[in-house]
Formats: C-alpha cells, sequence, structure tokens
C-alpha cells in the first residue's frame, strides 16, 4: 500500500511568524520511523527545513539550538549542510564535545539516524498477552 502513497505534510505561516520550517527533518524523520518500524537513535537531534523534493534547507538560531541539545546531553547533531558557516558561531566546547552530520538531502538523515531494524521475535516491548477471562 505505501509503495503508491505520497504523504505531504504543510505547515501554512498564515499570519504567525515563521516558527515551524525548522522542524522539517524531525517530522520527516517520526514518519519514517513510524512507517519502517525502526526508532529514531535517541542522542541524536535534528533541525532543517525540507523541500519537496527532498532537499535539507538552511533555518536560523542554529547557535542556540546546538546549545540547547549539548545542554540536554545530546550526543550528535543533524543540521542542514547550507548551515556550515554557522559552525563558527558555537561555543568550542559543544563542537569539541558533539558530532556534526551535515545534511544535503532527507536520505542522509534517514542513514544517519535510524536504529537497525529488531530482529525477528525480539520486541522492545513485551507482547500483548490474551486475558484469561475465566471462560472455558
Amino acid at each position: 500500500m505505501l509503495g503508491k502513497t505520497d504523504i505531504h505534510i504543510h505547515v501554512p505561516a498564515g499570519a504567525t511568524p515563521k516558527d515551524g520550517p525548522s522542524a522539517g527533518v524531525a517530522m520527516f524523520m517520526a514518519l519514517v520511523s513510524l512507517l519502517t518500524e525502526r526508532t529514531v537513535r535517541s542522542d541524536t537531534a535534528m533541525t532543517g527545513e525540507i523541500s519537496l523534493r527532498g532537499l535539507v534547507l538552511p533555518v536560523g538560531g542554529i547557535k542556540e539550538k546546538v546549545v540547547a541539545a549539548h545542554r540536554a546531553g545530546i550526543k550528535r547533531v543533524m543540521l542542514p549542510a547550507r548551515n556550515r558557516k554557522d559552525f563558527e558561531d558555537i561555543p568550542q566546547e559543544a563542537r569539541r564535545e558533539l558530532e556534526f552530520i551535515w545534511l544535503e538531502r532527507v536520505e542522509e538523515a534517514i542513514a544517519a539516524a535510524l536504529e537497525d531494524k529488531l530482529p525477528a521475535g525480539v520486541h522492545e516491548k513485551p507482547a500483548l498477552q490474551p486475558v484469561d477471562a475465566g471462560v472455558e
């Protein structure tokens, strides 16, 4: 079914300031995780607007986003490659302690952020068991 399905999420700016586009990569990864049943690495933060063709576009506030991720204990950050110019604005400690992954396309985010799928029969959560209602 999904092989013939396109999903399009449009977040219009309307009359409010544009705050939402920076979450494009994160929203995309949430959908990919759901559809592939693979989890996103918990040590990875991400930002970036995405185009309809899968390009990762630059966003503002890179320094603040990276500092917040660093303070939260994140180890890896995925950023738009077009934001490399903002790297020097990031405090030295965060630059030294974080791994930076520069994204041109969303496919690169998939490769960098998704965990391997669990082997068949292995579940992160215990499988639901039928409840015996005492009926024989």
